[in-house]
């Protein structure tokens, strides 16, 4: 049996293309891919060292970036307008990175995104000290509530604190801080230095610490770090085409769909499902996240949307942040 499904010339279906429905779509689709990137992440880091998987990931992702910014020559590209600044994010880059791969190596992918979904709470707690931000009580009072969801994750009093909860609380905080020193500086330094020295940092840091540890990688885990760097490109070019499209209030919450990606891919892959305390923890960090999002997203409320202009996950030095290529140029 056929069955027809009647579409008249007069039908009104502007709404599915409106510009917040496409950059809602393209986020959606982005954050799924970075999730499936996460699920190889996981897999590599039971079978070798965080040092030798960020080492190899950074190395497969050089490509991209060099065949970005090819044209950029000037002598000056490489020298840093702001020397302690980029130092510190370098620092905080390294730090975020092997925090958030080691997490994810040992923790339930839920839980680990419980954690790092925790980031624009730090960011908006930071941005009073570094950006001039005044946050109200209903900003602060989301960063508490968010907090609050963070202690219920983590349970204490009930369950062992292990290096995977800290790691991950690491790269929440690192990556925020990562995050707010781009926004204090990213209008006056080049692309190029803010893309490329991270990278560097993490390539030789891990070539000094992976030695000890390493391990002769397998041909399908090779591939499988190919594809890590594949996924994360076109992941980051779905979210750049969302950003351009959509209204920031809008594609940035798609941020938090990740979480069912995570519960899909941890049940299927993992044998994990998250029980409901870290579901109701989750919840509450993910509500006020949403919140923050909202009040900044309103006129005279936030004079530098710290989260709303934070359009990457965690800044782990390895990909380059999508703030800065939705930036493009010199700046």
């Amino acid at each position: 049996m056929w069955f027809c499904l009647d579409v008249s010339e007069n039908t009104d279906w502007s709404f599915l293309m409106s510009p917040n429905a496409k950059g809602a779509i393209f986020a959606l689709l982005g954050f799924a891919i970075f999730s499936a990137h996460d699920v190889i992440v996981k897999y590599l880091g039971a079978h070798y060292s965080t040092f030798q998987v960020i080492f190899f990931s950074v190395l497969f992702s050089f490509p991209m970036i060099f065949t970005m910014h090819l044209r950029e020559r000037s002598e000056e590209n490489l020298v840093p307008k702001h020397p302690w600044w980029s130092t510190l994010r370098v620092i905080t880059t390294v730090i975020t990175g092997m925090s958030a791969f080691y997490a994810f190596s040992v923790l339930p992918l839920a839980q680990t995104y419980a954690f790092l979904f925790g980031m624009p709470l730090v960011i908006t707690i930071l941005s009073i000290p570094m950006l001039g931000e005044k946050v109200g009580v209903h900003r602060g009072g989301a960063v508490i509530v968010g907090l609050i969801g963070v202690m219920v994750v983590l349970r204490p009093g009930t369950s062992d604190l292990s290096m995977g909860h800290i790691a991950a609380l690491s790269a929440a905080v690192f990556g925020a801080v990562s995050s707010l020193i781009v926004r204090k500086i990213g209008s006056e330094e080049r692309n190029i230095v803010l893309l490329i020295y991270p990278m560097f940092a993490n390539l030789i840091i891990m070539a000094v610490l992976m030695p000890p540890s390493y391990v002769p990688l397998a041909l399908f885990d090779l591939g499988a770090l190919a594809l890590m760097a594949l996924m994360a490109s076109i992941a980051s070019l779905c979210i750049i085409l969302a950003y351009k499209t959509g209204e920031a209030a809008v594609v940035a919450p798609m941020h938090y769909s990740q979480m069912i990606w995570a519960i899909i891919y941890g049940f299927l892959f993992f044998d994990e499902l998250p029980d409901r305390v870290t579901l109701l923890g989750s919840a509450i960090i993910i509500a006020s996240g949403i919140y923050v999002v909202f009040r900044e997203s309103r006129k005279k409320v936030s004079k530098t949307t710290p989260v709303l202009r934070n359009r990457s996950r965690a800044d782990t030095g390895i990909m380059p942040r999508i703030s800065v290529l939705i930036r493009g140029g010199k700046n």
